[in-house]
């Protein structure tokens, strides 16, 4: 039985190697491989596009904490204790995002 199945194996195995032709084989290949590259190239673009989203993000509430720093600082020469914390406590809330 197990010598039967070995024949069975290599006739279908050199069958198959008959009917394949090598540059279709290359030729399929080829074109996957463009397509995983077309794949990546769209997912490097991705995380560089969301990476500079993050930048602007990071570069906004910094300026906005920093305004905020300094709106409750007036606020402290002004003797206006009330809208300092005001504004040093929005300040930590956008530092913190």
């Amino acid at each position: 039985m197990k010598r039967m199945g070995m024949i069975f194996r290599a006739k279908a195995n050199k069958a198959l190697d008959r009917a394949e032709d090598p540059r279709e084989t290359l030729d399929y290949s080829y074109q996957k491989q463009l397509e995983l590259l077309q794949k990546v190239r769209r997912g490097v673009a991705d995380v560089a596009t969301s990476r500079k989203r993050l930048e602007l993000q990071l570069n906004q509430l910094q300026s906005q904490s920093g305004k905020l720093e300094d709106q409750g600082r007036k606020a402290l020469a002004l003797g206006r204790e009330d809208l300092a914390r005001e504004a040093l406590s929005a300040a930590r809330r956008s530092s913190s995002r």
